[in-house]
């Protein structure tokens, strides 16, 4: 089973897909599944977007990604999605329509996960429950845990909510171990009053051989999580610099075979191909 994964795509729903064809193209390797890190920006209405994406998207169309090309079918780009026939399965970040994400959360209430898009190839997956993806000989465990921590007793939705602290609690006590873990924010043990306390919790007292995060803004890094266990990776955001190229640990690709699990940092002669101005014509 080999997983691509990625982070904070701002509206860029579509470039994942791209690259993961062109990363079997070039490679040969099949890939299964997208995991998302969050900051999708899914605003499937252009007047519920936040100040930040309504700043950005004054000077990049592809902020509004999601509703230009996500809410109602471009016949293109369907036949393109069903021929590569791989789904992206993401957290929620701090830059989304959360009364949106809310009223599709509550209508699929009995599933962990949820499509949100008209072509049913993007989900995203409840915070704090268990999650599985399999392919015919491998079993991907994972647990996602979306939007940001909060220290000031704020209620707005880009901070996790209550209910989901309750599923998250419910984790500890689980005997369960995960490959694992999907989040937005970083756990709070670095700077004061940042990160998300929830998140350290979980990775003291669950055992995951892998946790994956964006939205900090950090260059991509690999290190071993104070637990001693886990294997900590910032995936660097998918964004393009000034030179219009996407930046080294943007993309990375998760590979369980007989029951290991090995990552590999996709070369940027690879993610190169796509610049800022090409990759919607690729």
């Amino acid at each position: 089973m080999r997983v691509a994964l990625f982070s904070d795509i701002h509206g860029k729903i579509l470039l994942p897909f791209k690259l993961v064809d062109l990363y079997q193209k070039q490679t040969g390797n099949a890939v299964d599944f997208i995991l998302q890190c969050g900051d999708m920006g899914a605003y499937p209405n252009i007047e519920n977007l936040d100040k930040a994406t309504i700043k950005h998207a004054q000077y990049d169309r592809d902020e509004l990604g999601f509703h230009d090309d996500f809410t109602k079918i471009n016949p293109d780009i369907q036949a393109f999605l069903n021929q590569l026939n791989i789904n992206m399965i993401c957290v929620r970040g701090n830059h989304e329509d959360h009364d949106f994400l809310d009223e599709l959360e509550k209508e699929n209430f009995q599933n962990s996960l949820f499509p949100i898009d008209v072509y049913e190839k993007v989900f995203v997956c409840k915070s704090g429950l268990k999650q599985e993806l399999k392919t015919e000989n491998e079993t991907l465990t994972f647990v996602g845990i979306g939007r940001i921590g909060d220290r000031k007793g704020r209620s707005e939705k880009r901070f996790v909510q209550d209910y989901e602290k309750k599923e998250i609690r419910k984790l500890l006590k689980t005997k369960d171990n995960f490959d694992i873990l999907i989040t937005h924010d970083k756990d709070n043990s670095g700077e004061e009053n940042y990160g998300m306390p929830e998140i350290r919790n979980i990775l003291d007292h669950v055992i995951f051989h892998y946790h994956f995060y964006g939205h900090t803004g950090e260059p991509f890094k690999q290190e071993t999580d104070c637990n001693g266990i886990t294997q900590s990776i910032k995936i660097k955001e998918l964004e393009f610099n000034a030179s219009g190229i996407l930046e080294k640990g943007c993309m990375i690709i998760l590979t369980k075979e007989n029951g290991e699990l090995s990552i590999e940092v996709v070369d940027q002669k690879l993610t190169n191909t796509m610049t800022k101005y090409n990759w919607k014509d690729q």
